[in-house]
């Protein structure tokens, strides 16, 4: 038996660790779990040897072993330091261990038809409940051998299903795993009974709304004028399909005479803005004006500065309200509101104050409504019986749920990205200065700018005093949350203007901040960041108006053990860089996230119970169920037993 000897200090090329721990007959994986897998990233090799009660991590600078120790797998937890490790090839009474700590998941065969599901993933079952998918087996059959999914419940039951039997991938946003459900038991009936009782609910209300909307007065919009066609020839990009689908959907709504409720979806940097302004600008040419509510003062500021951009050639107002602007600016504001000499207005939720009246309201478009408080949410829904709302969201809505919602709710999504869109290049890696130091300098020799993520205010000036230290001639500005208006709105103009090449920011300007000449994302520790906010910072970059590759670093620090979640999102946020993936990469996140927003977050209980897609399934029969009963005048399904 070859036994291999590895200390710190010694010299070995990747390549070269690679082939010897083949050679031992290891595994290379995404994240290590069992004994004999390795997995590699960047200068950090993750192994688990066959005799070590826990993996140990191998960091290298260059070529040279720099450092060894051990750690926890499910909390990220280093325990001890090492001057050596000793790796036995995987073979017989090897084997036999590993087959045994296996046993739990019972040595079962991945299987490319289950789709995207991996061993232990959670799944939904109708019938049996929420189980952990633990792989494939062949098992004999009515006579014949067929291949099974193998799914273990409650007290360890294994569960033998067909490949053919309908199984979903458990997605349910709480965090905290599901409680597998008990084999022959009415747990299961009872769960899908409460959850059913519920959708009933949210379904009666829904249709109630549209009821009650169908039959108010709104404004009906005149059809497009000369000005409309010249405001819209003005866009400087070509529309895309989604946008031109959005566009036609918002004004068919704005002409009728119901008022408008559209909820408009799109992955980040998909145009939703544009249609905005388009349906901001048609209310105007309409004789009405525009309420723009915004959550953030940085994001008011920016769409302030677009949309004064895009109606420069015509006689349109447009103002900037916030609670930040000094009190005699805020007085001509909503003065000028109350006459009319304003056409639009944009700003946070300062609009929704007792002070503000308007002359001839006509059109409000709310941009990400969920992050925006319960009160104002009261506001917003006084406003939908009264005036056309549009809702603006880059959370994506599932296509499951938009299809249980059809007819119910006015929806519309933009799916196809802008022409010139590249998909982002995405390394996760530990922090070093001389990355950052190259991509700061790579994205400025291309006259581009760059952001850096830092999301603690008590330390970004020192971090920035570091950045100016290691590279003297970039020019820095910074930007959090806690700093006066003024300030802000200083950096936030020197950098739209190209005066600052390098903005170290905190996650502000994660929310719709566009500027095409950003190009280079950094993150630092990006570990602390939830999987959708990783998202949200990427799409702030590769908006330029030709190709232009763009890159996001997301960094992790030196010599630190991830815990498995944090592992799992940085994986996660590296795997899905293709076009649109927000609609993929966010199942356990952004989708739930989207249904409670939609549906009231009292909706994250029954999802969690039931899992999301039966979640959506039960919810497209419950709104069926309610509209059939309210057509026919017989009572609704709600108290019968569900079939």
């Amino acid at each position: 038996m070859r036994i291999r000897h590895l200390k710190t200090g010694d010299k070995i090329t990747l390549d070269g660790l690679e082939a010897m721990l083949q050679e031992l007959r290891y595994v290379r994986k995404g994240l290590v779990e069992l004994p004999g897998e390795y997995a590699m990233r960047g200068g950090t090799v993750d192994i688990y040897p066959v005799t070590y009660r826990m993996p140990v991590r191998l960091d290298f600078r260059g070529d040279t072993l720099h450092q060894i120790r051990d750690f926890s797998p499910s909390e990220g937890k280093s325990f001890t330091m090492f001057e050596e490790v000793f790796l036995i090839p995987l073979s017989g009474q090897f084997e036999k261990k590993v087959r045994r700590l296996e046993e739990r998941l019972g040595a079962f065969e991945p299987v490319s038809e289950a789709g995207e599901l991996q061993r232990g993933d959670f799944v939904v079952h109708l019938h049996y409940g929420i189980g952990r998918f633990l792989g494939t087996k062949m098992i004999r059959m009515d006579g014949a051998k067929e291949r099974c999914y193998a799914i273990e419940y409650a007290d360890g039951e294994i569960l033998y299903l067909s490949l053919k039997e309908p199984l979903e991938r458990y997605i349910g946003g709480l965090s905290g795993s599901p409680k597998l459900t008990k084999l022959n038991t009415k747990e299961w009936e009872r769960i899908k009974e409460r959850t059913r009782i519920a959708l009933h609910k949210v379904a009666g209300e829904l249709l109630e709304i549209q009821a009650r909307r169908s039959v108010q007065q709104g404004f009906a919009f005149p059809s497009d004028r000369d000005w409309q066609q010249k405001f819209e020839a003005e866009f400087p990009f070509e529309e895309t399909a989604g946008q031109k689908r959005a566009i036609e959907e918002t004004k068919r709504d704005m002409e009728a005479p119901k008022p408008m409720d559209r909820l408009l979806c799109g992955d980040v940097g998909y145009g939703k803005t544009e249609v905005a302004m388009r349906a901001a600008f048609k209310a105007v040419t309409g004789g009405k004006q525009v309420a723009f509510l915004v959550p953030t003062t940085i994001l008011a500021e920016q769409h302030y500065i677009l949309m004064k951009d895009r109606v420069k050639t015509f006689p349109v107002t447009v103002e900037l309200l916030s609670r930040f602007q000094t009190a005699a600016g805020q007085k001509a504001v909503v003065r000028s509101l109350k006459t009319g000499a304003t056409d639009i207005v944009i700003g946070t939720h300062r609009l929704l104050s007792k002070d503000i009246e308007f002359r001839e309201l006509g059109l409000v478009v709310i941009d990400e409504e969920q992050r925006f408080g319960v009160r104002h949410k009261e506001a917003f829904k006084r406003m939908r019986s009264q005036v056309d709302v549009l809702t603006l969201t880059a959370t994506p809505i599932p296509r499951t749920l938009h299809m249980a919602l059809l007819g119910v709710r006015d929806m519309s999504v933009i799916d196809t990205p802008p022409r010139h869109r590249m998909p982002v290049r995405t390394f996760v890696m530990e922090y070093h200065e001389n990355i950052v130091k190259q991509a700061v300098e790579r994205e400025i020799a291309r006259k581009g700018q760059v952001y850096f993520i830092h999301n603690r205010v008590e330390n970004i000036e020192k971090v920035h005093q570091k950045l100016k230290e290691l590279m003297p001639g970039v020019r820095f500005g910074v930007a959090h949350g806690q700093m006066p208006v003024e300030m802000l709105e200083r950096v936030m103009m020197s950098f739209i203007k190209g005066s600052v090449d390098c903005l170290i920011s905190t996650n502000i300007i994660e929310s719709g901040i566009d500027i095409p000449n950003v190009n280079t994302l950094i993150v630092n520790r990006a570990d602390c960041f939830g999987l959708a906010d990783l998202y949200q910072l990427r799409g702030r970059v590769g908006r330029f108006r030709e190709p232009r590759q763009a890159y996001a670093y997301f960094l992790t620090p030196k010599n630190w053990v991830l815990t498995l979640d944090a592992g799992k999102r940085l994986a996660a946020i590296e795997r899905f860089v293709e076009l649109g993936s927000g609609f993929r990469i966010a199942m356990e996140d952004l989708e739930i996230r989207g249904a409670g927003n939609l549906l009231g977050h009292e909706q994250s209980g029954f999802i969690h119970a039931v899992g999301f897609d039966l979640y959506c399934k039960m919810l497209k029969r419950a709104v069926e169920e309610q509209r059939t009963s309210a057509r026919s005048g017989t009572p609704s399904t709600e108290q019968r037993s569900p079939a």
